[in-house]
């Protein structure tokens, strides 16, 4: 080869890269329709219950709205009825969270494994989540019937001696509305579970096997751990899903929140106060405290259950 070769430009031309701001445009395209909705629907709202908190503001009445101060925060932290569906809202959550995600995560490893008709039972236990609460509820009312089938079978396997009327005894009346969440919710995190099971390699598995770990081993050494961050984020959202608990309570029982108040959760009762009894001010200063103490424990969860980075 000769110097001049060498030395011969070459004709192809240096790819540019985009400039930064191009990409940084086409990021704001693509966020924008989000962020404004986002903005609408959810922050400016919460402003609003923000203000409202502060004023006498009433849903239908001719007398001007005044400034009130921190008077709605003091009577509802005064308000017995807030300190007890606050109450049923962590005894919901304390058995529905550790339940549901141990039960998904049940139903995850079942339908990770080959076996025949994996896809049918995939589609079975996640078609509950697909269902609208509003049917759901009717047809698990006529289930906790004093005389429909739930009572039928457990009179069957008690000899008659245990059939409640579930809807309409504080007893029972939470447990009906748990075993209805838990089996409406159940398929979301099953899902979630089996998608990142799928992602644990097979090869963990094998090498375990010929160590001669048996099935226990395998899931407590190498399933656990493998999806460690998504057992958190579902654990996470659960909670987050089980605090904000409305619709079966309000229709389940013959009166939202009954009988005597022993399914009334937070939301059940701002709805009450805000709408039912037209006092916008103490209803959104109970959405703004019932923020708070979501956003607490959220954080503490964070705290506590780090996810693991990936390497």
């Amino acid at each position: 080869m000769t110097t001049a070769e060498v030395s011969a430009p070459t004709t192809e031309k240096p790819k540019r890269d985009k400039p930064m701001g191009t990409e940084t445009r086409v990021a704001w395209t693509f966020i924008a329709p989000g962020a404004a909705l986002l903005l609408l629907f959810i922050v400016a709202p919460f402003v609003l219950a923000i203000w409202f908190s502060l004023t006498n503001q009433r849903l239908i009445s001719p007398l001007p709205t005044r400034f009130v101060g921190f008077e709605n925060y003091l009577g509802e932290l005064a308000d017995p009825l807030f300190w007890k569906s606050l109450w049923n809202n962590f005894r919901f959550a304390a058995f529905v969270v550790p339940a549901q995600t141990a039960f998904a995560l049940l139903l995850a490893v079942f339908v990770n494994q080959r076996i025949a008709g994996r896809v049918i039972f995939r589609t079975i236990y996640f078609t509950p989540i697909t269902v609208v609460m509003a049917a759901a509820a009717t047809i698990w009312v006529l289930l906790f019937n004093v005389n429909g089938l739930v009572n039928g079978f457990f009179e069957l396997i008690t000899f008659g001696n245990f059939a409640p009327d579930w809807l309409n005894d504080p007893t029972w009346a939470m447990w009906a509305i748990i075993v209805v969440s838990i089996w409406q919710g159940v398929g979301f995190q099953m899902v979630i579970l089996l998608a990142a099971l799928q992602d644990v390699p097979g090869e963990l598995y094998e090498a375990a096997s010929i160590d001669g770990a048996g099935a226990w081993k395998q899931f407590t050494n190498i399933t656990v751990p493998g999806i460690r961050n998504a057992l958190i984020f579902v654990f996470t959202v659960t909670t987050i899903l089980a605090m904000r608990l409305f619709d079966q309570p309000t229709l389940m029982p013959r009166s939202p929140g009954g009988p005597l108040d022993s399914t009334r959760t937070t939301m059940v009762h701002m709805v009450d106060l805000g709408f039912g009894r037209q006092a916008i001010g103490r209803g959104s200063a109970i959405a703004v405290i019932f923020f708070v103490i979501v956003l607490i424990l959220t954080l503490i969860q964070r705290r506590f259950l780090k996810e693991e980075s990936a390497q």
